[in-house]
């Protein structure tokens, strides 16, 4: 388990990944309900399509709200990180703009994704270097992922409780906290049944 700032850097080509989210119980007994989560990934009859044009309206309402600028290029860096409900490398992004016929430099793109993070429109995956986007923009949280170490896969929980029990800890530590990141390490229910069915076999 990681618990990480947010920071700059060289980022490679993040893992495809991919599954259905679905509700996630902790073990403590102060966090047995199950919380909410944004899926990574698309039922069989999921129109991405859609689902990039309401991420990209959604980007649009939040950044005049605020009076923040989403230029043409970090809206186009935004919907290259929503092509797919799959973490993207920064290099992925920058290769897919030159396919646009686009000269982007490595520092322009890295801002666009330091602008989008600060926006709350993507979040950043810190042991992969890679960016995911935010399905609940418009809703304070703190980003808390579970990544299969399988697959690759990412799902987003939005727990109130892991939050509270970290600004509670930190609070007791006299500690300041910026930003918070938190990534746990483990299988998802796809590659666990995968696992399951191998051993069976043999």
């Amino acid at each position: 388990m990681a618990l990480a700032s947010q920071g700059g850097g060289r980022f490679p080509p993040a893992k495809a990944c991919g599954f259905a989210s679905r509700p996630t119980y902790l073990g403590s007994s102060s966090m047995s309900q199950p919380r909410r989560t944004a899926p990574t990934a698309p039922a069989s009859d999921h129109d991405h399509g859609r689902c990039v044009d309401d991420a990209l309206a959604r980007a649009e309402a939040i950044c005049a709200g605020r009076g923040a600028r989403l230029t043409e290029l970090r809206r186009r860096v935004l919907q290259l990180v929503w092509r797919s409900h799959e973490p993207v490398g920064a290099y992925d992004v920058l290769e897919a703009l030159g396919g646009d016929g686009r000269r982007a430099a490595p520092p322009t793109v890295y801002r666009a994704l330091e602008f989008l993070i600060e926006q709350g429109l993507i979040h950043r995956i810190e042991s992969r270097n890679a960016f995911i986007g935010c399905a609940i923009p418009d809703a304070p949280h703190s980003g808390q992922f579970l990544l299969c170490a399988e697959c690759g896969s990412a799902t987003e929980l939005t727990d109130s409780g892991i939050e509270k029990a970290v600004a509670a800890t930190a609070t007791r530590e006299g500690f300041r906290i910026r930003r918070v990141t938190l990534e746990v390490e483990g299988l998802c229910p796809r590659c666990q049944a995968g696992g399951r069915k191998a051993v069976q076999t043999h």
